[in-house]
C-alpha cells in the first residue's frame, strides 16, 4: 500500500529576531539611544544607574508575567514608576514618549542577513507569507512589509509565542489550515515546539552567528533544522 503523503505547504511564517536579522547588538544600541535620551531630558531618572531600569524590567515580569506578551507596555511601565520615583515631572508623557521612541527607532534599523530578500522574493510568488513576533519590530518602517499577507505581534495580537492560539490565528488570517503551514524561527521553545503543537510543521534556525541553545525536544520535534534559509528554501522544495 503507498504511504500516505503530508498535505502540501501552502504558507510559510517567519519568526524576527534572529530570524530575519541578528537581535543581541541591536536590542543592546536600542536600549543604550533610550539611555542616551534619558540622560539628556530626565537625568535624575539615571542617578541610580541604568542597570537598576532593567532589574526593574526584570522583577516586574518576573511579579507580572502577563507582560511578556506585551514587552512594549512592559518597558513603560518601568519608565514611568522611574520618572515618578526620581521627582521628574511628565504631565504630557513627553519623555516617556521621545524615550521610547528613541528606542523604536534604534530597535527597527536592523541589519537584514543576507539571504533574507532574495529568499523572500523567491518564496513570495509560491507561498502566503507571514510573520508571528513576541517582539515590537515594526515591519513596514524595516521595509519588510509588503513581502507578508500577515503580520502578528503578540503586544497588538494579547497572546504570545508559544502559545497555539497566536500561530492559529496566523493560519486563520491566511485561510489555511496549520498543517498547510510551516515556522521558520531560532527559539526551540517559542518557535519549534510552539508552532509544532499548534499543528504546524517547524523549521529550526541554527544560524552560525547565533549560539543555538541545545534543546534535545527541539531537535527531534522540528520537521528541519537549518543554518540559513536558503537550507530551509532547499527543504520546502523537497516537500512538493
Amino acid at each position: 500500500m503507498q504511504a500516505p503523503t503530508q498535505t502540501p505547504l501552502r504558507a510559510v511564517l517567519f519568526d524576527l529576531d534572529d530570524t530575519l536579522w541578528p537581535a543581541a547588538r541591536l536590542l543592546a544600541n536600542a536600549e543604550q539611544q533610550m539611555m542616551q535620551y534619558l540622560a539628556r531630558h530626565a537625568p535624575r531618572v539615571l542617578e541610580n544607574g541604568a542597570e537598576l531600569l532593567r532589574r526593574e524590567r526584570a522583577e516586574l515580569l518576573a511579579s507580572q508575567p502577563q507582560l511578556q506578551v506585551d514587552l512594549w507596555n512592559l518597558r513603560l511601565t518601568v519608565l514611568r514608576n522611574a520618572l515618578a520615583r526620581s521627582g521628574t515631572p511628565d504631565p504630557q508623557q513627553t519623555i516617556c514618549a521621545g524615550a521610547m521612541q528613541a528606542y523604536v527607532k534604534a530597535r527597527n534599523a536592523v541589519t537584514l542577513y543576507a539571504d533574507v530578500q532574495p529568499v523572500l522574493r523567491e518564496l513570495k510568488g509560491n507561498y502566503l507569507l507571514g510573520t508571528i513576533s513576541n517582539g515590537f519590530a515594526d515591519l513596514q518602517q524595516i521595509g519588510l512589509a509588503p513581502f507578508f499577507q500577515v503580520r502578528l505581534a503578540a503586544h497588538r495580537f494579547g497572546r504570545a509565542k508559544p502559545d497555539a492560539e497566536i500561530f492559529l490565528a496566523a493560519c486563520e488570517a491566511l485561510r489555511i489550515a496549520p498543517q498547510q503551514a510551516v515556522y521558520v524561527g531560532d527559539d526551540p521553545e517559542l518557535d519549534v515546539l510552539g508552532a509544532r503543537r499548534a499543528g504546524l510543521r517547524s523549521v529550526w534556525l541554527k544560524r552560525n552567528d547565533v549560539a543555538p541553545r541545545a534543546h534535545a525536544q527541539a531537535e527531534s520535534d522540528a520537521d528541519a533544522v537549518c543554518a540559513d534559509l536558503r537550507e530551509m528554501c532547499a527543504w520546502l522544495q523537497q516537500q512538493t
